[in-house]
């Protein structure tokens, strides 16, 4: 049978110009469904405690640094966040603290450990606000994704896996220290924008998503992108030569296969798989 896939030697096609006619879309196993809000809630905090789990097995865990949080199904203008100085490694659904729109703690936590960190509600509560699809949102001091924001330059989309933050990806230039003011908040949700992720300048990355398990995802992807980065720029330079850069149209084209919330919830699934066995789910707790 002869191929319907139009294929040009590297030689012969100019950058943008190779065609995937006919292509197939992935099909992903769908995300659960719930019988009502509490059930959803329910079944949410149990992901967002494992994400942090995730995060310290991957090693995106630094002193009290970084802050996952989950917007609250029942309470939609409310969000629920670690508490400070609880290790990542150690979280527990009964950990976890709902924050209301003023930033009080009104439920959960733990009576010794009723206290988070400051520039969760900053950040946080100024994307949940800004953007009402946001289901859920990371940010962690991780090593490569620091070391690349003191660059304050785009990612290169030299891979595929780079393609699935093809016009997705934001960068905040406008460090101003520690993120303790509104106003910080406000302007690294104005940075992001529409975007899923923005590398904010000499500080790390942020994802957000529409569940807990896709934002994960975005975060170890783009953490990963920025070592690529790191080595191959390291690479390219000793040998005077440059990174090849990925065609806009086959960047585009690949983003719609790999770019998606959905895709990136599917993506996820392994690790939180791995993390429940890992655990015997005791993150549940």
């Amino acid at each position: 049978m002869e191929s319907k896939t139009q294929v040009v030697s590297e030689s012969s096609a100019p950058t943008g110009e190779i065609v995937q006619k006919n292509a197939k879309k992935f099909k992903f196993i769908p995300p659960p469904t719930f019988d009502n809000k509490e059930e959803e809630r329910k079944y949410k905090l149990g992901k967002l405690a494992a994400a942090f789990r995730i995060f310290a097995h991957h090693g995106f865990d630094e002193g009290v640094a970084g802050h996952l949080t989950l917007r609250d199904p029942i309470l939609t203008d409310h969000f629920w966040v670690n508490p400070f100085g609880r290790a990542f490694s150690q979280m527990t659904v009964s950990d976890l603290l709902l924050i209301n729109p003023q930033g009080e703690i009104v439920m959960g936590g733990k009576p010794d450990r009723q206290i988070y960190n400051e520039a969760a509600y900053a950040i946080h509560h100024a994307i949940h606000t800004a953007r009402p699809d946001v289901e859920a949102a990371c940010h962690s001091h991780s090593v490569y994704g620091r070391a690349f924001s003191t660059l304050g330059i785009d990612l290169d989309i030299t891979t595929q896996d780079a393609c699935a933050f093809y016009n997705d990806l934001a960068v905040y230039r406008g460090f101003g220290g520690v993120v303790l003011a509104s106003e910080e908040g406000d302007n690294i949700a104005k940075a992001l924008g529409q975007k899923k992720a923005v590398i904010l300048q000499n500080h790390g990355l942020l994802t957000t998503s529409t569940s807990i398990e896709a934002a994960v995802w975005w975060f170890i992807s783009l953490e990963s992108l920025c070592r690529i980065q790191l080595l191959a720029d390291a690479a390219a330079g000793g040998r005077g030569i440059k990174t090849i850069q990925a065609g806009e149209k086959e960047a585009a084209f690949t983003y719609q296969a790999v770019g998606s919330h959905m895709a990136g919830w599917a993506q996820a699934q392994p690790y939180f798989d791995q993390i429940h066995e890992k655990t015997g789910g005791a993150y549940l707790q």
